[in-house]
């Protein structure tokens, strides 16, 4: 997933200048490669800094206003673009860390930061002054003889003014700058609640027996969570993933395996401090009404002006189109599930909390490959030299670790991008480990973004990578399921998509681009990551450094289509709940919970599985800006096996050609219409039988 914490910062702040401060945020670094101080940065620094960005940001927008010279490009559209590093730097470290490594303190902080961002982000895109000088260059653009790229920020920005309230009329203007404040403190409000809640929600295991089926390494692991939290002897499971995941794939013990589901889908859904219901009923509400205020009937319409799909008609059709297959394969799986439930619990039904365990056992049986069989062959750094490997094969590109980097945490790695002549790209960060601060999930973010300022300078950008794997034990390294190795690759896709970027404009560059197409460079790569020319390259046996048997490799291809029904169910349930969420157009007399079992019943949910992700832990769409988007993964994925299919169509996977095509497209960003990028890197519209063939729903 890619994160951004933007809200208009980025194209709306305020130009770095040289500053003369002790705070560590607000000087330019002293750092290799001007990468931010980590080391030095303290809580206290944070506020502060905003405030000194901020009201830098203020008097430099007040300049652009008051330019008695008429508005042109240059000292109006561009003038916004390159404003706004120290802001954003100051973003770009506060809000990495407090999602990677928080604390009750800088919680604190961000509650009285989001106000002021709203405060501030409203001021200008309210500004009428401001936005009339904007209107002046985008009424007179056909005649400025703009390069596509300057057209496009031209129009792009005066769209940033236009769909955030510029053409509004003034009481309309003062309640949306009420509305966006609130709603910046309900996203921090919900997010905070997940991880409370994910955190305090312990259960202990004290007789081994409980355990039987469970592989020895989760054993392990959940005995030095348990010693850790002062329970020595005992076991500790939570509902973070790692956790919680090996109990329902091996352990046969029917109970436990029920807790921890239920454990974690009840998440900030019980009547206490954390219970995120009246959370999403107050966003629904103000996301409503700030979509009647600009003249849509729901909050769906009024976000997806700007993505590919442009109105939710046309994304239920296409939701639609994919889950009538998906729930028909899914319906086929949870009888061959019922069958086996069947010869150990005679008469009882198949749960959610039995599928992963009886599809573990359908995949050993009938593929004979057992997850923990290939779990010794993916070790984290293997794994992730693997990946870098992929790029160096399509784009010249060499990773180098560096030591002694500034880091806000010892787990975090840095490594320095180059290409095959030696010139720089970017600074990578890795954060692969869970911790108490950490939000659940994994994502990419840029710490700073690429642009080229205005003496022609290229600044490469600082991208991070971060994930919740399994910690390394006493007696084991990292060791990755497949699902964990798809999502590193899943995030390095991102990655590369803001590394190699190579716009003018900040505002345009890297993953600044509509949210069902940012998910295509992410999920392109995870097609690499089960390529058997590809798996030669990473998965090597931890103990014995053995390369990954042939006949592993087989078993893992011939299972490539095994349990797909659901996997893109329980996605597909989640992308239609959000839909169903932002298609109302009104929230009075909303019950969450009894909502959430309306929408299931609609789409037709068979019992068995439960949504990906139910509404009060649904960060996606309730904290991150995946609101009526979570659709854009399964759109992506149309493209990306499209893609896919042109490099598998020349006989090469690393095909110079196609990947210079493909590496064109990644460097533009924004810079252009993405259905444009698509179709001038493919030739042709997208093939969506190239995506049902993957999952095995048609020939």
């Amino acid at each position: 997933m890619y994160k951004s914490k933007s809200l208009l910062i980025g194209a709306l702040a305020m130009t770095l200048v040289a500053c003369n401060h002790t705070n560590p945020l607000l000087d330019q670094p002293n750092t290799p490669y001007g990468v931010p101080a980590f080391d030095q940065v303290k809580n206290e620094h944070y506020l502060p800094a905003f405030e000194e960005a901020i009201r830098q940001n203020k008097a430099e927008i007040d300049a652009i206003v008051n330019n008695e010279a008429e508005p042109t490009f240059e000292n109006t559209i561009v003038a916004l673009d390159r404003a706004g590093l120290l802001l954003e730097r100051v973003s770009g470290v506060f809000f990495n860390v407090l999602e990677a490594d928080g604390n009750d303190e800088m919680n604190a902080i961000a509650e009285k930061v989001s106000p002021m961002l709203s405060e501030l982000s409203d001021g200008i895109i309210l500004n009428d002054a401001l936005f009339q000088r904007v209107k002046f260059v985008y009424d007179q653009r056909d005649q400025l003889g703009l390069n596509p790229e300057q057209m496009r920020l031209v129009t792009e920005t005066y769209k940033s003014f236009a769909d955030n309230g510029a053409n509004l009329p003034e009481d309309k203007k003062e309640r949306l700058k009420e509305i966006n404040q609130e709603l910046g403190l309900l996203s921090l409000k919900f997010g905070n609640n997940v991880v409370a809640e994910t955190n305090a929600c312990q259960r202990f295991v004290t007789d081994e027996a409980q355990l039987k089926g469970l592989p020895e390494g989760a054993k392990a692991a959940a005995a030095e969570e348990a010693a850790a939290a002062g329970h020595p002897g005992e076991w500790l499971f939570t509902p973070k993933r790692t956790s919680f995941t090996p109990v329902l794939q091996y352990c046969e013990n029917r109970e436990l395996r029920k807790q921890l589901l239920m454990d974690y889908t009840t998440r900030a859904n019980h009547d206490n401090d954390n219970d995120n219901k009246a959370v999403i009923i107050r966003e629904m509400e103000l996301r409503i009404e700030k979509a009647q205020l600009f003249g849509y009937d729901n909050a769906a319409d009024y976000i997806l002006t700007d993505c590919m799909a442009k109105n939710h008609q046309t994304v239920d059709a296409f939701l639609q189109s994919v889950w009538a297959p998906s729930l028909e394969a899914a319906k086929r799986e949870a009888a061959a599930l019922q069958e086996l439930l069947e010869q150990d619990l005679p008469g009882e039904k198949l749960q959610p909390w039995d599928w992963w365990y009886y599809a573990e056992k359908l995949r050993r049986a009938k593929y004979a490959l057992d997850e923990e069989e290939l779990k010794p062959y993916f070790e984290l750094n293997n794994v992730r030299k693997g990946a870098f490997g992929v790029a160096t094969k399509l784009f010249g590109l060499q990773f180098e670790p560096l030591q002694d980097m500034p880091v806000y945490n010892k787990e975090v790695e840095v490594f320095k991008v180059t290409d095959a002549e030696g010139e720089l790209i970017g600074i990578l960060y890795t954060d692969y480990f869970p911790r108490a601060g950490k939000r659940p999930g994994a994502w990419m973010n840029n710490i700073l973004p690429q642009y080229i300022d205005a003496d022609g300078a290229d600044h490469r950008p600082v991208i991070i990578n971060v994930g919740n794997f399994n910690k390394p034990t006493a007696g084991n390294p990292s060791l990755l399921s497949m699902d964990d190795v798809e999502t590193l690759f899943h995030e390095f896709g991102h990655a590369l998509h803001g590394l190699l970027s190579r716009a003018h404009y900040k505002s345009l560059s890297g993953t600044n681009t509509p949210r069902d197409f940012v998910e295509l460079p992410s999920q392109f790569m995870e097609n690499y990551a089960y390529e058997p020319e590809v798996m030669k390259t990473y998965a090597f046996h931890y103990q014995t450094g053995e390369l990954i048997p042939d006949s592993l490799i087989a078993k893992i291809n011939a299972a490539g289509k095994f349990n797909q029904g659901f996997v893109t169910t329980e996605l597909l349930s989640a992308s239609i709940l959000d839909m169903d969420f932002h298609e109302l157009t009104t929230a009075e007399g909303l019950d969450v919970n009894a909502f959430e079992k309306a929408s299931l019943e609609k789409m037709g949910m068979i019992d068995e599985i439960i949504v990906r992700y139910r509404p009060t832990f649904y960060n996606h769409i309730f904290t991150t800006g995946y609101e009526a988007g979570y659709y854009s993964y399964t759109w992506a994925a149309v493209l990306d096996a499209d893609a896919f299919a042109a490099f598998k169509e020349t006989g090469n996977l690393f095909d110079k050609e196609t990947a210079a095509r493909w590496r064109h497209l990644l460097e533009q960003g924004g810079t252009r219409d993405a259905q444009e990028l698509y179709l001038e890197f493919r030739g042709k519209e997208a093939d969506p039988k190239n995506l049902l063939r993957r999952k095995g729903f048609i020939e």
